[in-house]
């Protein structure tokens, strides 16, 4: 699969080849679903806690005689079915993580990236650089490239403090090291911006050679 190169002003530079077995892989809808499953649970916290009745202060004294009052037995002020007593079969601290073999994630990327591809989602750049952040200059480039409708994940192949805080300002713009690819994000953007550096990496990690 050919793509045209831009350059940062929207003009056409050069063609890129992009790899079959990255960019044109078979696509596993199941797969990519449960990478995506698989990468949320693994961000919940797991933290969540409510008090049974045995942990809740109070309620050791019997409210009142078992019998002779009219009134429904109780035991304790403290029980499930009273305001402010214990929550029966409550959330306890837990792992939500979930395993998922390094070759399944790695076909989940690639089944992303294919149909991002086969969408014509994807614009290759020569390069993304900028000598101070200016969110200004971001916009006008992204305007060039003919990003400016929807939300766009720029790929970058190194850190630059310029492009990435400039990129911050915008809400529908995100930036993303290329060795932190992952699912969430690629499915999450309508767009990818990807530097020719970048889909390098991508075809370093993900191709053959892989």
């Amino acid at each position: 699969m050919e793509l045209p190169i831009r350059n940062m002003s929207g003009e056409e530079t050069g063609q890129i080849e992009l790899e079959d077995m990255v960019f044109a892989a078979p696509i596993n809808r199941g797969l990519m679903h449960q990478a995506l499953v698989r990468q949320l649970a693994n961000a919940r916290a797991g933290t969540h806690k409510t008090k049974s009745r045995s942990e809740v202060r109070g309620g050791g004294r019997k409210p009142w005689r078992q019998k002779g009052t009219g009134r429904a037995r109780h035991g304790s002020i403290r029980s499930p079915i009273w305001v402010g007593g214990g929550r029966a079969f409550g959330p306890t601290p837990r792992k939500y993580t979930q395993k998922m073999p390094k070759k399944m994630r790695r076909a989940a990327l690639r089944s992303a990236l294919s149909v991002k591809a086969g969408s014509g989602q994807i614009v290759v750049l020569e390069q993304l650089t900028m000598e101070a952040p200016k969110t200004k200059a971001i916009v006008q480039t992204l305007a060039d490239l003919g990003l400016d409708d929807g939300s766009v994940l720029v790929i970058m192949p190194d850190r630059d403090m310029a492009v990435e805080k400039s990129i911050s300002n915008l809400p529908q713009a995100k930036t993303l090291l290329s060795s932190n690819l992952n699912i969430q994000d690629l499915l999450g953007h309508d767009m990818l911006l990807l530097p020719q550096a970048s889909v390098e990496f991508i075809h370093s990690w993900l191709g053959a050679s892989s």
